[in-house]
């Protein structure tokens, strides 16, 4: 049986993470990047996958937190001779001068793990059990003097500290402590032989101490000081981890092969960069003083897209070209719903919206810089205008799949359109600022985006369901119209998006959570509700002056992620557990951005005891 979702914290180094379980037994880590292939998969396979297990005699209650302002996992264990606390990190060392791009740390490949007795007395062991190559790849653990050397062909992890010997296929190093005493666990990843590992503890507290320094600094330069600040915080974190420094790309889970139904098919890979990404990633950490992370990310996206606008992809690896999609039927699946799929196949698709998401990103981050952005950022911007219009032009009377990425036939969707609509204001909003694109060109631009939200508000209206339903010729909802408003292509107070609202909240709604969509998709399964969709709501709700009861529901809903604020992508109505692929970068730029315009809604309206309700007839 494995283990619940919501039972999993994240770690990580900038490079990759760890998902750490309630028990204190990391299930999932993949070296040395995030899209590597795992070598603990016990996540998704509870016999084949491996696993770097504590277990602790006498066990009889945990509890956890991170260490404040840090992703440093705090476990504490109480036993029934004695109490102790475990920290988990993967190093990541503050530089002496932060560059001007790249990496703002120094990342090891390295999980540690630092075990103090706080009261009476405490023995066990930590067991290690690699299974590399998603258990695709044999392994045998070699004794050293001091460490075992786990090899599979050019891979190697070194274990070290508390004298660790080989048990079976796996390794065991033993801990009896006093209160005041310490044992720490490492292991260090390598390729090609080179494993150098911490051999005392001295060196291995020091690399505690400069990891917790070193979110401490980053947690520092959020300016974000509202009522919410611990919650968006951690979201920001979450983020952060799931960014690969030596790129700039954030990956959209740290996961793959999570389910998104019970039962179903819908176990994809999310450890890639997705175009849709952009804005609110740019939007969620600018607003938040990240300038340099929405800056890396822009950098990202120059490097990934040296075609300067004329070939922008849906979807990127975060360091080379996207595998392709593959189903790994060896393993079992989390708790046996499969197929495990690495790779994903929706980089093939036509999703016209990343136009828009790209060029709101770019303005966000032109805005925040005083239109002032580092020469590298700015380069050749009116030829990216030029060439990311010419495509949402052309796209703009063509169907595509969507923001679902549904694997049926192109439609006419009403949030591609919407955000082509964003495309075109946006971009002349850049170009006003800027030197190289002729008003001529700017008026084209606004009378084309003109049209075309004329076009989408009076095609997509069905007076019958009292709502924008989602494509050209349907009748089905889609909750990607909330996003729409968002993003300023509905107006959130016409009367015909305040009945879609109370539609959307009758027919796609489960109290405070939202489903995608409830039409036949093409897949096996019905999904759970969709936690951005939840947070959208709320932003909804905030713009169209119902700030009282805006809050109430964010408030609920930031209850719902599990005890460490961490989100999934999705949330079973009928229980309450996480689903999906986990943590979910969009669930917590959703997050972050309803809170930020929570707050922004508030101070314009204030919080009114009679909050107005206009729907169309």
């Amino acid at each position: 049986m494995s283990k619940p979702i919501s039972d999993y914290a994240v770690i990580g180094d900038t490079h990759s993470t760890a998902l750490v379980a309630r028990d204190g037994s990391v299930d999932w880590l993949c070296w040395p990047r995030h899209d590597s292939p795992a070598l603990f998969l016990k996540l998704l396979d509870d016999v084949k996958g491996g696993f770097c297990r504590i277990d602790l005699d006498g066990l009889e209650r945990t509890s956890r937190r991170y260490v404040p302002e840090t992703n440093v996992l705090e476990t504490t264990f109480e036993t029934r001779t004695g109490r102790a606390v475990l920290l988990d990190l993967m190093p990541v060392n503050p530089p002496n001068t932060e560059p001007e791009e790249g990496p703002d740390g120094e990342g090891e490949s390295r999980l540690l793990r630092l075990l103090t007795c706080e009261a009476g007395s405490v023995s066990g062991r930590f067991t290690v059990r690699p299974t590399f190559d998603y258990a695709r790849c044999a392994c045998t653990p070699v004794q050293e003097e001091h460490w075992v050397l786990f090899e599979a062909g050019a891979q190697r992890i070194r274990m070290s500290g508390g004298e660790p010997r080989v048990a079976g296929a796996g390794a065991e190093s033993h801990v009896s402590l006093r209160a005041g005493e310490s044992s720490y666990l490492v292991l260090t990843h390598g390729e090609d032989g080179d494993t150098a590992g911490i051999d005392d503890f001295a060196t291995a507290r020091a690399r505690v101490e400069s990891t917790i320094d070193y979110w401490r600094r980053w947690s520092a330069r959020c300016c974000y000081r509202g009522p919410y600040r611990e919650t968006v915080l951690r979201s920001a974190l979450c983020l952060k981890l799931l960014t690969y420094s030596p790129t700039g790309a954030i990956i959209a889970a740290a996961t793959a092969g999570l389910p998104e139904a019970v039962p179903g098919e819908r176990n994809y890979d999310y450890r890639f960069t997705w175009m849709r990404d952009a804005t609110f990633t740019v939007t969620a950490f600018v607003m938040l003083g990240y300038v340099r992370e929405a800056s890396e990310f822009l950098r990202f996206l120059r490097e990934a897209d040296g075609s300067f606008g004329r070939d922008t992809k849906l979807l990127y690896g975060i360091a080379g070209p996207m595998p392709p999609e593959e189903a790994l039927d060896h393993l079992a699946g989390w708790n046996g719903v499969g197929p495990v799929l690495i790779g994903n196949a929706a980089e093939q698709q036509d999703q016209h919206d990343i136009f828009g998401e790209l060029i709101r990103a770019i303005a966000v981050f032109l805005e925040a810089v005083d239109y002032d952005p580092p020469e590298k950022v700015n380069d050749r911007l009116p030829e990216v205008l030029d060439n990311l219009t010419r495509r949402a032009l052309a796209a703009r009377d063509q169907p595509d799949h969507g923001i679902w990425e549904l694997r049926t036939q192109p439609r006419h969707q009403l949030h591609s359109k919407a955000m082509i609509w964003v495309a075109l204001t946006d971009a002349a909003r850049i170009g006003r600022r800027i030197d190289g694109v002729s008003p001529e060109t700017i008026a084209g631009w606004e009378q084309a985006a003109a049209a075309l939200r004329t076009e989408y508000l009076e095609t997509c209206w069905n007076p019958e369901r009292k709502a924008f339903v989602g494509a050209y010729g349907s009748d089905d909802l889609d909750a990607a119209v909330l996003r729409a408003v968002l993003f300023g292509a509905i107006d959130a107070n016409d009367p015909r998006m305040l009945a879609t609202l109370a539609t959307i909240e009758t027919e796609l709604g489960a109290g405070d959570l939202i489903y995608r969509y409830r039409a036949p998709d093409g897949l096996r399964g019905e999904e759970a509700t969709f936690t951005p969709c939840a947070f959208w709501r709320v932003g909804c709700l905030a713009l169209a002056g119902r700030t009282r009861e805006a809050r109430a529901v964010f408030e609920r809903l930031i209850g719902r992620g599990n005890d460490l604020g961490l989100f999934a992508e999705e949330i079973d109505a009928a229980t309450g557990e996480q689903r999906g692929n986990v943590p979910q970068g969009f669930s917590h730029m959703a997050l972050i951005n309803a809170a930020l315009r929570l707050e922004a809604c508030i101070d314009r309206f204030g919080l009114p005891e009679e909050e107005p309700r206009h729907a169309a007839e």
